[in-house]
């Protein structure tokens, strides 16, 4: 069994679209772990069946503006992907039809880090807790580094929304942009007189290449639209919060 073979049987061949901070921090995980990496394809580069040359999964890592059509191809070259972009969650719902239609996969989330995955659940849990009591309110704060075009991130809309509809109100969400912090997500609950945080830093942005790389070997064989919390669930058969559901 050749050397590629070999690889292929423990990991499915990769391919890595876009070739930023994220790719290249994907890449050499990917790397360093073993897997076969079938095609670097970078940002502005079309995706097709011969550039993505085999690979079973690919992971996304562009801008809010390609990451819908990279998608599309890798779909229409039976290629599952997992889309770590964020901006262009306007495209979903039509894009959960074209992996319906074409027996695809797909795994997007704002966020791959399993400890911002846990903290959702948990302000879930504790929104839940507090609906009933009716005199605290919710307000999320997260903190990213100066570069970080969206505001507020992708994963702050995802939690804001998720403990938002388990609260039963609106939460408000401030970003703060300065310096290079990786990404801090702050979820505040205050009452009259008492004030619960709840509360995920990350310190190396390898944390989030890390998790793609589990999403992606998760979703291969699999058929749906799914996000982090169907893997979690399935690895710890824990409940997902209400924003994770499949296609």
């Amino acid at each position: 069994m050749s050397g590629t073979r070999a690889q292929d049987s423990v990991f499915p061949p990769l391919a890595i679209i876009g070739l930023g901070r994220m790719g290249r921090a994907v890449d050499a995980l990917a790397t360093g772990r073993g897997w076969s990496v079938r095609a670097r394809i970078g940002r502005g580069e079309a995706v097709t069946r011969e550039r993505l040359n085999g690979a079973a999964v690919a992971v996304e890592f562009t801008t809010g503006t390609a990451a819908a059509d990279n998608v599309r191809a890798c779909l229409g070259a039976g290629c599952a992907v997992v889309v770590g972009t964020t901006g262009w969650y306007d495209a979903l719902p039509s894009l959960r039809a074209d992996v319906e239609r074409g027996a695809g996969a797909m795994l997007w989330a704002p966020n791959f880090s399993v400890g911002a995955a846990a903290m959702t659940a948990a302000a879930v849990a504790v929104a839940h807790a507090l609906r009933a009591v009716g005199h605290f309110d919710a307000h999320l704060v997260e903190t990213h580094h100066a570069a970080k075009v969206d505001a507020p991130s992708g994963t702050a809309r995802a939690m804001a929304a998720t403990v938002g509809e388990a609260m039963g109100r609106v939460v408000p969400v401030t970003s703060v942009r300065v310096g290079q912090v990786p990404g801090e997500h702050e979820m505040i609950f205050d009452g009259p007189f008492e004030q619960l945080r709840v509360q995920h830093i990350v310190r190396d942005r390898r944390v989030f290449a890390d998790g793609a790389l589990v999403a992606a070997k998760w979703l291969v064989g699999r058929r749906g639209v799914f996000t982090m919390h169907d893997v979690l669930r399935e690895a710890g058969d824990a409940p997902a919060p209400p924003s994770g559901r499949r296609a």
